[in-house]
């Protein structure tokens, strides 16, 4: 595909169209649930940048695809236009997830506390991912709630739900591999 022209003047006076081009405002909860989406995307294409483990960067960038997919999903009216097979999730895609999950986590020192996002940079920006992917999964939430005619995906938001919990283990990965400690929180604050 290519564009000739970056800009339509199309969302001009606040509209936008979907895929197979309904029009709605931009302010329409499912303009945030993609919108999110794509932030948390290009928030991973920050992390890679500063992660230098490759496998970690392969993997995110498998991520990255598959946001697209949800995004995609998330701009379809399915009760206007067929859903694409390209804009779904399967279950392969979850069992991925929850198997990057566990190798992870298996490799680092149990969790004694509730730790502070930060450490090393890359630790730090992956924990800026993870909270934009609860903000995502959120406000495709709030999309199904709005929209009660519509029944979301359950493996959206399933992956969604995954995808944050990987990030934690990332973090927490990336902070190991740079031998940066995890600081657990202070619950006294003293």
């Amino acid at each position: 595909m290519k564009l000739d022209k970056i800009y339509t003047r199309t969302g001009d006076k606040g509209m936008t169209s979907l895929v197979g081009g309904v029009r709605v405002p931009k302010t329409h909860a499912r303009l945030e649930a993609y919108g999110t989406v794509d932030e948390l995307n290009a928030c991973i294409g920050w992390l890679i940048t500063v992660t230098e483990d490759e496998k970690s960067k392969q993997f995110l960038q498998y991520i990255q695809h598959k946001l697209f997919s949800v995004g995609s999903y998330l701009a379809t009216d399915p009760e206007r236009t067929e859903i694409r097979i390209e804009s779904r999730i399967s279950e392969d895609s979850i069992t991925k997830l929850e198997k990057a999950i566990d190798e992870i986590n298996s490799s680092l020192p149990a969790l004694s506390g509730f730790i502070l996002p930060g450490g090393s940079q890359a630790a730090a920006v992956c924990h800026v991912c993870r909270t934009v992917c609860r903000r995502s999964e959120r406000r495709i939430l709030a999309l199904e709630t709005e929209e009660r005619s519509e029944i979301l995906d359950e493996k959206v938001k399933r992956f969604m739900n995954r995808l944050s919990d990987y990030l934690f283990v990332l973090s927490r990965k990336l902070n190991d591999l740079t031998h940066c400690e995890e600081i657990y929180w202070d619950k006294n604050c003293e």
